[in-house]
This record gives C-alpha cells, sequence and structure tokens, in this order.
C-alpha cells in the first residue's frame, strides 16, 4: 500500500509532467498579430520591416513570433497568402466571373482603383510594394512569380476570346496582357503617391480604350 504523502508526490509529478506536455499557453490571438504584421508589410515592404518593427505592432516578443510563425521570411509568405485572400483576390474574381476579357479586365482596374485607394489602411498592392528594394532573392522571385502569373491569367483569358471569335484574330494577346499589367502595377504606385480613386478611375477609362473590338 503506498503511503498518502508517497501519493501526493507521484500526482505532483504527473502534473508536472503533463504540464510540460502541454507546454504554455499561447498569450495572443495569432489571426490578429498575422493581420498586424501583414499591415506593416504592406506599408513599408519586405526589407524595410525588421523583426523587431513586427514584433513592436504585433505586441508580441520574438520567441512567440518564432514559435507561431517561423522566421521573418516564414510569416512573409503566409502575409502573402492571407492578403491574396483577403485583399488580393478581385482580379481573379474579375477574370472568372465577367463574360469577356475585357469585361473582366475592366471590372478589375475599376476595383484596383477602389481597393488601392481605400481609406484606413495602406494604399496600392503588396505584392508590388512589397518587393521594392528587396535584397534577398527568395522573395523578390515569389513575387515576381506571383506577378507574372496574373499577367499570364490576363493572358490566358484574353486568348480564349481571340479563340472565340470575341477578339480579332490579329490581336497581340501578349502585349494586351502585359498592359493590363503594366497598368495594375501603374495604378499601385500612383495610388501610394496620393492619387485618388477617381483620378485611377479615369486612368482605367483610357487603359480600355486600346482594346480592339471585332
Amino acid at each position: 500500500m503506498v503511503s498518502n504523502e508517497k501519493s501526493g508526490q507521484a500526482g505532483a509529478q504527473t502534473r508536472e509532467t503533463t504540464a510540460k506536455g502541454r507546454g504554455r499557453p499561447r498569450s495572443f490571438d495569432r489571426a490578429t498579430a498575422l493581420e498586424k504584421a501583414l499591415m506593416a508589410f504592406w506599408e513599408h515592404g519586405y526589407e524595410a520591416t525588421s523583426v523587431s518593427d513586427l514584433t513592436r505592432v504585433m505586441e508580441i516578443g520574438a520567441p512567440s513570433l518564432y514559435a507561431a510563425f517561423g522566421d521573418k521570411r516564414s510569416l512573409f509568405e503566409e502575409v502573402v497568402q492571407e492578403y491574396g485572400v483577403r485583399y488580393g483576390s478581385f482580379g481573379g474574381r474579375a477574370l472568372a466571373e465577367e463574360p469577356t476579357a475585357r469585361a473582366g479586365v475592366e471590372r478589375m482596374l475599376r476595383e484596383a482603383a477602389v481597393e488601392y485607394t481605400f481609406p484606413g489602411r495602406p494604399h496600392g498592392c503588396l505584392v508590388i510594394h512589397a518587393a521594392a528594394n528587396c535584397s534577398t532573392a527568395e522573395v523578390e522571385e515569389s513575387l515576381r512569380e506571383r506577378r507574372n502569373g496574373n499577367i499570364a491569367a490576363i493572358e490566358d483569358r484574353i486568348g480564349a476570346d481571340v479563340a472565340a471569335g470575341v477578339l480579332p484574330p490579329d490581336t497581340d494577346v501578349a502585349t494586351l496582357a502585359r498592359h493590363t499589367g503594366a497598368m495594375i502595377q501603374g495604378m499601385s504606385q500612383q495610388a501610394r503617391d496620393g492619387a485618388s480613386r477617381a483620378e485611377l478611375e479615369a486612368l482605367a477609362e483610357i487603359a480600355l480604350a486600346v482594346w480592339p473590338r471585332v
């Protein structure tokens, strides 16, 4: 028979072991911290946002950041994914939901004018701006691939309209897609430089004027 003293010691050891196995509970909301990191990267870009900047705006310590998100690059990759879902998906939806490539691009540019100047958050596009002055090759390449992927999606949609006879057969599909990409990227920078929604919408009107018609 085990004495009460030994039973108490065994129980204490069991509780200690269980506590160690569970680990210390997280003392912050991960989704909230991720959103704050997103805003910091969106405002300042990847290179100019330091780990100390992140811990300050996320209101967590460096050990908590590393435990929850990994290193700065891993956190940024998650931020870009979150940005694409929450703020950057308007272009893909426009291409998918509108009946023609031209209608899709028109909607994309108009919604870009709204999204890039939306009050209360950084202006422009995170994927475009975060690459500025970036000396981390892997991050720069990842963002470049995303931007080129967006242009490729526009090109595919235009090509489908040419094949369907919606656009003339001599349409320069690649150049027209790249022109749209240049407009999106230019609108992002101009929004950061203070252009208004109305000014960007006027640019969209001019950009659509170059589109060929059957």
